[in-house]
């Protein structure tokens, strides 16, 4: 599955998602990253910091879902694949250098998740599908006064959004 453009574009400018494993006895089991990063142009990367959770159930089943939403957008991707573990070599050291210069070298970089997406889903509001009126700068306006980012005046649309 080759990434599109939009897709790299959100993975880099958001980076917070939600990856979706499955422990060894079949239950879920869902952890936020926010070191997410486009590695090609078919994989993602991502720095295990604090989650050995999730990487036991990688080592047992590589099995994946991440999940990308812009909140103030309300619409994304869902990247399904296998992972893979890495404790060193180019893609440790691509995610690690990028958090280590971002945020500083106090983050425990573990080990780096390297996933094939083999399927991409968008990720959508229903208002996006229920009122062909809305514009994404209407949903951007509505939200980021819901959340009190911005105290603009928002568009009055009931739609589930």
């Amino acid at each position: 599955m080759r990434l599109t453009d939009e897709m790299k574009e959100m993975v880099e400018r958001l980076r917070l998602c939600y990856v979706a494993t499955v422990t060894p006895d079949g239950k879920p089991n869902l952890s936020p990253k926010g070191s997410l990063k486009v590695w090609d142009d078919e994989t993602v990367v991502f720095a295990d910091i604090a989650s050995p959770g999730t990487m036991r159930n990688l080592r047992s089943n590589p099995f994946i879902e991440i999940n990308l939403v812009d909140p103030f957008l309300r619409r994304g991707f869902r990247f399904k694949g296998r992972a893979e573990v890495y404790e060193s070599g180019p893609e440790f050291d691509f995610v690690a250098e990028a958090l280590w210069s971002q945020e500083g070298r106090q983050y425990p970089v573990n080990a780096v998740v390297k996933v094939r997406v083999e399927q991409a889903l968008p990720v959508l509001s229903p208002v996006y599908m229920f009122n062909d009126k809305v514009s994404e700068e209407d949903v951007r306006a509505i939200w980021l006064k819901r959340y009190g980012v911005a105290t603009q005046s928002a568009p009055e649309i009931n739609q589930g959004i």
